[in-house]
């Protein structure tokens, strides 16, 4: 299949900031195309939305670990399964807001501060409110993952100031059931419109790696595509299995079927950033390289991502000497 007929099977692709419906059957025809032709589309698509040059950091730090309730089947955080990570209480304010300003002067403009809940306590919303007007204060943007919010929690999140709030929907509808019994899908979805009601930017992505299809793949970037605004940050997470974890033995995706992934998303969501997550560390540079290419334009950096490792810093700033890749700018507020 030439890019042409490409083009004729899903028409008005490349149309910069066009917003449309997608349908699983036209996500395929892309996903399932010739390599060469989807990351020519998913180049072209870039560079009318994005400095191809140009990489998003963002710095994840972990405000609560462990002992979550939930029973996410690839998460050494949660309770149920025997990973040996023991629960911690909510971090102080004054620690976060330290541990922030390193990361600004390191080059961070955005801040994410993730806690293992079900959903925040009352009681703990004070302190979460202080964590983020004061990293606001830095000048960074503010991310967090707190769990499930409703729309009470949400608001005050935006007043005090938040920017995002992370809340994956992990992978398909379809397959959802085989990775968590504890959250429905639809839980997700609801969370995720709080979000969008209280103003707060969305970051929602998904993991792959935990032994889907292909088309859970491609439905979970379907599902993300034909909400009611894109998300304008989507982190794609390779598993990284974790001893103790029901996903421990899973199969690990191949580096090209990843590349697709990233491809696919940076198409049918052009104006996002298109993050490159979990699992760097099983990356090489090369693979890294066609995911930069494919779309991608933001990581985490830093050498932990909650409880997981991450590549360090002087390994990406090595890496991104050696692309050409410099980091993003924050943009006026």
């Amino acid at each position: 299949m030439h890019i042409a007929s490409l083009e004729k099977t899903v028409p008005d692709v490349q149309a910069a900031g066009d917003r449309r419906m997608w349908t699983l059957e036209e996500a395929r025809a892309l996903h399932d195309a010739p390599f060469n032709d989807l990351l020519f589309q998913a180049q072209t698509v870039h560079r009318q939305n994005f400095d191809p040059n140009k990489v998003q950091l963002s710095r994840l730090l972990s405000i609560k670990t462990g002992g979550c309730p939930e029973d996410c089947g690839y998460c050494s955080q949660s309770a149920h399964h025997e990973t040996g990570l023991k629960a911690s209480k909510l971090m102080e304010v004054k620690r976060v807001i330290a541990e922030a300003t390193k990361a600004r002067d390191a080059g961070a403009t955005r801040y994410c501060m993730g806690a293992a809940w079900r959903n925040p306590k009352p009681r703990d919303m004070d302190a979460v409110v202080a964590m983020v007007e004061g990293v606001k204060a830095l000048g960074m943007e503010t991310c967090m993952t707190l769990g499930m919010l409703d729309l009470e929690q949400a608001e005050r999140l935006k007043q005090a100031g938040l920017d995002y709030y992370n809340h994956n929907i992990d992978t398909s509808e379809r397959y959802y059931s085989e990775i968590i019994s504890t959250r429905s899908f639809a839980d997700r979805l609801d969370t995720l419109e709080n979000v969008r009601l209280s103003g707060i930017k969305v970051c929602c992505g998904g993991i792959v790696g935990m032994g889907e299809e292909p088309v859970d793949r491609i439905d979970m970037l379907v599902t993300l595509a034909n909400l009611p605004e894109h998300p304008e940050s989507v982190p794609i997470n390779m598993l990284i299995p974790i001893a103790g974890t029901p996903l421990a033995e899973a199969r690990p995706i191949e580096p090209i079927e990843f590349v697709r992934v990233i491809a696919l998303a940076r198409i049918m969501m052009p104006k996002s950033h298109v993050r490159l997550s979990a699992g760097r560390t099983a990356m090489t540079d090369e693979m890294q390289a066609l995911c930069f290419f494919a779309g991608a334009n933001s990581i985490f950096v830093g050498d932990t991502l909650l409880t997981a490792d991450n590549p360090g810093e002087d390994k990406d700033t090595l890496l991104f000497r050696r692309l050409g890749i410099e980091p993003m700018e924050l943009e006026a507020q």
